[in-house]
């Protein structure tokens, strides 16, 4: 399919990446080079596990060519952020980044006694050789998880966000605000803070409701409940039914919903909520009788690629996500600190018919909700001995220009309420 033609304030630049690949088989090493090669920054992985009670530490390896420093020194940083606009907005003076958290450290010379290198760091500096210099650095746990808000497909280039980015970069100072950095003495990878399932999962929620209708002296019992509280992203979540229909009224179907409510913490405290699945079955369950019936739901990102303003869990270059996991907090940990929270519930409602030639005009709805917890499954460990390195490649990054893009996105991100 021929691209479509960009209109005239698009803007195009290059930006430096690095293809993910190696040997077959292998364990990726992502890699990023300066421009003018005096410094490249390896990671052994981007995705870091928050543990609730502890976060893995991010640690790599800096490789370091003294020729081109000039007297200067080479620094790291880790930073928390959030995003709402495109970098490409520092253009005309507008900063659309909030820096949450910061760590930073002096890479070389070397000038604090460091800990002991990680069996991670061993393997890189192997690599590396003699210019290699091992960092780490330990995330608070009271930081939030990697998560975006989905723009619109014509929103190309634009992000709204928490993401952690690592960068390496040549300066004389570690802050100097008057000190202009250029970027080819930079470099930098973004990595994922992402909280995987728990080991032990608690057995579902239950909600019933009994409704009384006009003209009818007994009520309709709906009960909706599911197997256990956690489901992976991707998997079928059963979702059993119960409906005891006492009166002399139809019911004429079941919907079944999920929704996802996003709040944002940093710059308002806005709740937004977006359903991610929506299925109908048309079971009648006429006066005086009951089903007891177990219905299968799949809420999938691929089928909400549409959906402005969806909350997904970090993205990283052009990789595959998921719907955003759910927010796991901890006791005691500040909720305004989390910048965006995720939750799912799931909604099943009755269309109640009182029958006749008018029932359809006269329908009423009975319907419950369950709480459900969207999660990834942990990774498999990276294993250290199948280490392999990536090729370096240079593509167009193409970004629009944009403003009030987080407002954009959740303005049309569906209901919307003010706490």
């Amino acid at each position: 399919m021929p691209a479509a033609p960009m209109p005239p304030w698009v803007l195009i630049h290059p930006e430096p990446q690095w293809e993910e690949g190696g040997m077959e088989g292998g364990q990726r090493v992502y890699k990023k080079t300066s421009g003018n090669e005096s410094i490249a920054l390896y990671l052994g992985k981007r995705d870091f596990v928050d543990h609730v009670e502890s976060v893995d530490i991010v640690d790599g390896v800096i490789k370091v060519d003294p020729a081109e420093l000039e007297g200067r020194k080479v620094w790291v940083y880790l930073a928390c952020a959030f995003r709402y606009g495109s970098d490409d907005l520092d253009v005309i003076g507008l900063s659309f980044r909030k820096d949450i958290w910061v760590k930073r450290m002096q890479i070389y010379p070397v000038v604090d006694t460091k800990p002991a290198n990680t069996p991670m760091q061993e393997a890189l500096l192997k690599k590396c050789g003699d210019q290699g210099h091992p960092f780490t650095f330990t995330i608070d746990t009271n930081l939030p998880c990697s998560v975006g808000l989905q723009p619109a497909p014509e929103d190309a280039g634009k992000s709204c966000g928490v993401d952690y980015e690592v960068k390496a970069y040549i300066a004389k100072e570690a802050d100097d605000p008057d000190e202009k950095i250029s970027k080819k003495d930079t470099c930098r990878l973004i990595i994922r803070k992402i909280q995987f399932a728990p080991g032990k999962v608690a057995a579902g929620p239950k909600a019933d409701i009994s409704k009384n209708f006009m003209m009818s002296d007994k009520p309709v019992h709906l009960e909706a409940s599911i197997e256990k509280e956690l489901y992976f992203h991707g998997d079928p979540i059963p979702v059993n039914v119960k409906i005891n229909n006492e009166t002399t009224k139809v019911v004429k179907k079941i919907k079944i919903t999920v929704e996802q409510t996003t709040e944002v913490l940093l710059y308002q405290s806005d709740k937004y909520s977006k359903t991610v699945l929506t299925e109908e079955f048309a079971e009648e369950i006429k006066g005086e009788s009951t089903l007891e019936k177990t219905f299968t739901v799949i809420p999938l990102l691929s089928n909400n690629k549409e959906k402005r303003g969806l909350a997904v869990d970090g993205r990283l270059k052009d990789e595959d996500t998921n719907l955003a996991s759910t927010t796991i907090i901890r006791p005691g940990m500040d909720k305004g600190m989390q910048g965006i929270m995720v939750s799912y519930k799931i909604k099943v409602n009755l269309l109640v018919s009182s029958g006749g030639l008018l029932g359809g005009l006269t329908a009423s709805d009975v319907g419950v909700e369950v709480p459900l917890v969207l999660m990834s499954p942990k990774p498999a460990d990276v294993d250290l001995n199948s280490l392999c390195f990536s090729k370096r490649q240079q593509v167009l990054h193409v970004t629009r220009l944009g403003l009030g893009l987080c407002h954009a996105l959740l303005s049309g991100a569906g209901h919307r309420s003010k706490e």
